[in-house]
């Protein structure tokens, strides 16, 4: 009897088990073709068709890859590569020239900057004036704090931008100062005085924007105050400047240190007002009202504004002595007429 072997080839994949269990096969007779035979195979194919186009986009990767180096290497050397890097040549040129027109650029701001810091800073100033200083508030340093005002507009404006110091800064205030003419009418404390208060304190309105509802209530109520003043004294100018004797008080201080943050003269004038019915007029926001309009001078004596501030001082003392002149003048003529007048009463009772 003779023993039949296999070949020893790859082992077929054996057939799952049936009802008539594995049957043995001779090596002669012809492989029966079953489903899961079948099956099995057109997996096994279509599992490594995948795994061949999976290794596929790697290798164009690779190749890609390696395109990409040669057309950078291509493209650094210039001499070698003219007409099939002819495109990468003009790029490089042109990013080229956009540096040279960025550092081109940013050297002539870097000047411009230089120019404007070399204009601003020439001069010693105060010390709260430094280099990263907006402009805006460096130019109402130079022109306009601590000069005497004696303009009732202005004197206004200046109240209303020393009581929003306490939501803003100075800076913000004079970028927005446009606005804030626009919408108070240029600060005339007669149109102010009139405004409707629904209509500013709108959620929608511009003044809404630049201060909360207690300032804008604050400056359409001090407008009015304001024109009560006018009545009483002939200009809110008499009345502010009478709490410093019509002249402006000169503080030598050599150090930021040493400037108050409010002083007697300004609790005084802080009381008078809210006796009369201000608002948002603290002791420190008068005293920086006091600042601001020149009714105290706190430029440091190594500034060199303080001197230029100390100039126009000349000039009010110059006004002060007229109106006393004027004002001694007036109670001559009323003491001459009061005289005349006992006079002429006692004539007549004779």
């Amino acid at each position: 009897m003779s023993i039949r072997s296999e070949p020893m080839s790859e082992p077929e994949p054996r057939s799952v088990l049936g009802p008539a269990g594995n049957k043995s096969r001779s090596s002669f007779a012809k492989p029966t073709s079953n489903k899961s035979d079948v099956d099995i195979t057109t997996t096994n194919t279509e599992q490594n068709k995948k795994r061949i186009l999976k290794k596929v986009p790697s290798v164009l990767r690779r190749q890609e890859s390696l395109n990409a180096s040669c057309s950078s290497d291509v493209s650094t050397d210039s001499l070698q590569s003219r007409g099939s890097t002819g495109r990468l040549f003009t790029r490089s040129n042109s990013t080229s020239t956009r540096r040279k027109q960025c550092v081109s650029r940013s050297v002539t701001d870097s000047d411009s900057v230089s120019s404007l810091d070399m204009s601003l800073y020439s001069k010693k100033r105060c010390p709260w004036v430094t280099p990263n200083t907006e402009p805006c508030y460096a130019a109402f340093h130079d022109e306009e704090w601590g000069v005497p005002v004696h303009d009732d507009k202005k004197l206004f404006e200046l109240l209303v931008f020393s009581g929003a110091l306490a939501e803003q800064t100075w800076p913000t205030i004079l970028m927005k100062r446009h606005i804030f003419r626009e919408v108070f009418a240029d600060f005339d404390p007669v149109a102010v005085s009139k405004f409707n208060e629904k209509k500013i304190l709108a959620p929608g309105s511009t003044a809404n924007s630049l201060l909360s509802d207690v300032k804008l209530r604050a400056i359409i109520e001090n407008a009015r105050q304001i024109v009560k003043i006018v009545d009483e004294f002939g200009s809110f100018d008499k009345y502010i400047w009478s709490f410093v004797n019509y002249k402006p008080i000169v503080n030598k201080f050599r150090y930021a240190r040493q400037v108050p943050a409010k002083t007697s003269k300004a609790d005084v004038m802080s009381k008078d007002l809210l006796r009369r019915g201000f608002r948002s007029v603290s002791a420190t926001i008068i005293y920086s009202f006091m600042q601001v309009t020149g009714l105290t001078n706190d430029h440091l004596i190594t500034c060199f504004r303080f001197q230029e501030c100390i100039n126009p001082v000349g000039q009010n003392e110059e006004d002060g002595s007229k109106m006393k002149v004027e004002e001694r003048r007036s109670k001559e003529m009323l003491d001459l007429g009061l005289a005349r007048a006992m006079d002429d009463f006692s004539f007549s009772s004779e």
